[in-house]
């Protein structure tokens, strides 16, 4: 029995290791009959492994000698007294888009989702969207105040919210002009345009319902409040109080140290499943009202154009949206046979329930497997199998949450929206794999 058969057939003994337990008998027989499939096809799993067996051995002796990092004394302990990664993996980071806005302090670095594994987004690489420039606040310099309908005004420093009981949750953010550009046609290359300003992370923080009780909110009158930043354009957020009391927090850690200066350090709110713009940074105030605002950038932005000329506003949560970062636009399939499909999931209204993929266009849906955790308001990581024969293909994948929420095609939406929105589009992504193995970005109707 061969290598490649003792794994097929682990595979097949540990289906649990590929398949959502949701799926039960009827998932393991379609991975069986998936495997077989592939090791019948003479370019399929068998022949491609086959392949990269003869390239890795031919002429590749390194195996057979000691390298000098094998032979010598490594480098001493600190010597980066902050960790950096490796120079070999300097080609993955955030980018920005050149001439996107007319300063490049109101402008945005793109997560390298197609670089990236699991769910959690490293600090260093996590999207930047600014609208005034960021800045390096002294945290013991700044302050929060919180004020309006509240039976006790207060201001609070940097430390007296640190001892406060805190909490850590893993939640997504995601702008709400992410995946914009393709309102009306495809006009960026690769998933980091496309979906990049989108990160997942664990926030730490005290509840804004904790700091609201300490100042006595009048539960009476109160309806909403008003987060303002303490950045040059002073962003300011309406959130219904119902949100505030429930899942919002005042955060000063990420991913287990403090904020960075481009996410909000020291202080910035963290409003689960709702667009980015309202996770306010450099908190300075919050405001206890019994109307909305209606700021600016709550009136005039991140609104949404419909065919009538209308503007629909405070359509503020990220609805359900998936999206596969490999392959993916601008990457190559170096050859025929079996390959892991991988992306994200993710929705504004709760868990991911189910994603499905399709290799031809939407035609034919296969459910992937979700691999845990599986959290509310934050991304899912999801897997399937395909054997690629060297034809054209159009891979989409289409995610569900527990609400029933169905991700919609772009037609569904266009003939909602139209064609003239930036914000929310939660379409279906599709990429097209050319017989060369090469992946654009494409739209099917």
């Amino acid at each position: 029995m061969t290598d490649l058969a003792r794994i097929i057939g682990r595979l097949l003994q540990a289906p649990e290791n590929f398949l959502s337990e949701a799926h039960g008998a009827q998932a393991r027989t379609a991975r069986r009959s998936f495997m077989g499939k592939a090791l019948a096809m003479g370019a399929g799993v068998a022949g491609s492994a086959a392949a990269l067996a003869q390239s890795a051995a031919a002429g590749d002796d390194a195996i057979l000698s000691l390298p000098d990092h094998s032979k010598t004394l490594g480098q001493p302990v600190a010597a980066q007294p902050y960790g950096l990664p490796s120079k070999w993996e300097s080609n993955l980071q955030r980018r920005e888009s050149p001439g996107l806005t007319r300063v490049r302090q109101a402008s945005v670095s793109f997560t390298p989702l197609q670089g990236l594994f699991g769910i959690i987004t490293p600090n260093g690489l996590h999207f930047e969207r600014h609208h005034q420039g960021w800045h390096d606040i002294d945290p013991s310099k700044h302050r929060l105040m919180i004020n309006g309908l509240v039976r006790e005004p207060r201001v609070f420093t940097l430390d007296d919210l640190m001892r406060l009981p805190s909490v850590s949750r893993i939640h997504f953010i995601e702008c709400g002009a992410n995946t914009g550009a393709e309102w009306a046609n495809v006009a960026l290359p690769t998933v980091q345009y496309t979906h990049g300003m989108l990160a997942c992370s664990e926030f730490t923080g005290v509840l804004l319902s904790t700091l609201l009780d300490l100042c006595g909110i009048d539960r009476k009158r109160a309806r909403y409040v008003l987060a303002e930043g303490a950045d040059g354009s002073s962003m300011t957020r309406t959130i219904a109080v119902e949100r505030a009391l429930d899942d919002v927090i005042v955060a000063w850690g990420q991913n287990g140290e403090m904020l960075r200066p481009e996410n909000g350090y020291p202080l910035r709110l963290v409003v689960p499943g709702v667009q980015g713009v309202s996770w306010v940074k450099y908190l300075r105030r919050i405001e206890v009202g019994e109307q909305p605002w209606d700021t600016k950038d709550e009136t005039i932005h991140y609104i949404d154009l419909m065919p009538d000329g209308l503007h629909r506003q405070y359509t503020s949560v990220q609805e359900c949206k998936s999206v596969i970062t490999t392959p993916s636009g601008g990457q190559t399939l170096l050859d025929r046979g079996y390959y892991n499909v991988s992306g994200l999931a993710w929705s504004g209204r709760g868990r991911i329930k189910r994603v499905d993929v399709s290799v031809d266009g939407g035609r034919n849906w296969r459910s992937a497997r979700l691999e845990g955790p599986v959290q509310n308001k934050a991304l899912t990581r999801f897997n399937i199998d395909w054997v690629w024969d060297g034809t054209d293909a159009v891979l989409q994948s289409r995610a569900i949450d527990d609400s029933g929420y169905v991700q919609p095609a772009i037609r569904q939406l266009r003939a909602v929206r139209g064609t003239r929105s930036i914000y929310h589009n939660n379409a279906i992504q599709s990429w097209k794999v050319a017989p060369n193995g090469e992946v654009s970005n494409v739209q099917v109707s």
